[in-house]
């Protein structure tokens, strides 16, 4: 057993952890709210451009209008792009993502290879000698558009230049503070029958009435999609990181949370260890005290019996 010195370091070592573990749950808990606001903040603008992109792509002949809307008749390569945190301490967050990865594509059809968003899941893809063409780490806590536009741009010109023939996107739904759900989509080429496969639901009813009107559109529909499809391409690869984001920071304060009541119940039941050794320890010398002044006064009574033989 552990001396009482030894369990009184263990102690407030714990209890210096469990002060390091409620910081940053606290600090997580901000985060998560800041991430959903962006979340929020930018479904507005995606739910307008899918509207007027599927109102523009459901005229005849859609094929035909871009590049990005034309489905490949063979599918030689596919590019997946993963999008996982760049720091652990997380829970299972990172590794879920990168399990539920080798699951959907471990057996493709395909030659695949990934773009990793996130050091741990660029660390974990390369600990499995993946094919990563590009890495794209440490982006800023609240990353804005311009920030993460290069993924999607670089998604788009894999898909033109025909290095791709189909797209994948790999990352957590934020479905509520205690449940993150690892989801893949097909973003390129755009498709259009599954509208609420698009990220964050931004299909809706008002896209299927917005189709059935008749719209003229300033410049015409091939250069409003040049323009429309890539970005919106890039507007699906950062909605999925918002996501991402708000599910780690989620995921981290739960698992924060749940550390630090662990500490406690640690230091709780160390101590309550530590009263018994202290316990035992004081009866222990009370005992030596006691049986010390019995040997005494046994000593004491010899030598003044002795002392009235002699006299």
């Amino acid at each position: 057993m552990a001396s009482a010195r030894e369990m009184r370091l263990r102690i407030r070592s714990i209890k210096n952890i469990s002060q390091v573990t409620r910081a940053l749950q606290a600090v997580s808990a901000s985060k998560v709210r800041k991430a959903i606001a962006a979340l929020l903040g930018t479904r507005p603008y995606a739910t307008k451009a899918w509207q007027v992109l599927t109102h523009i792509a459901g005229q005849p002949g859609r094929d035909s209008l871009h590049p990005l809307l034309t489905g490949r008749t063979e599918v030689k390569n596919t590019l997946v792009v993963v999008i996982s945190g760049d720091r652990g301490l997380a829970g299972a967050y990172n590794t879920n993502l990168i399990r539920f990865v080798f699951r959907a594509f471990g057996k493709w059809p395909t030659p695949v290879k990934f773009i990793a968003v996130g050091r741990k899941g660029r660390d974990l893809l390369l600990r499995r000698r993946q094919d990563v063409i590009a890495d794209f780490s440490n982006l800023p806590a609240a990353p804005s558009f311009v920030d993460v536009s290069a993924i999607g741009r670089m998604a788009v010109e894999e898909y033109m230049s025909g290095r791709a023939d189909e797209v994948y996107l790999v990352y957590t739904d934020f479905v509520n503070m205690v449940k993150q759900d690892p989801t893949v989509k097909k973003i390129l080429p755009l498709e259009f029958t599954h509208e609420g496969e698009l990220v964050g639901e931004m299909g809706n009813t008002g896209a299927s009435r917005l189709g059935k009107a008749a719209y003229t559109y300033e410049p015409d529909g091939r250069e409003l999609l040049d323009e429309i499809v890539p970005r919106f391409t890039a507007l699906q690869v950062y909605q999925a990181i918002l996501e991402s984001l708000a599910s780690e920071h989620a995921a981290r304060m739960v698992a924060m949370r749940n550390a630090t009541d662990n500490a406690l119940d640690l230091v709780g039941a160390l101590q309550l260890q530590y009263n018994k050794v202290r316990q035992q320890s004081i009866t222990s010398d009370m005992l030596d005290i006691a049986g010390g002044a019995e040997a005494l006064a046994q000593a004491t009574s010899s030598s003044t019996h002795a002392g009235g033989e002699n006299g």
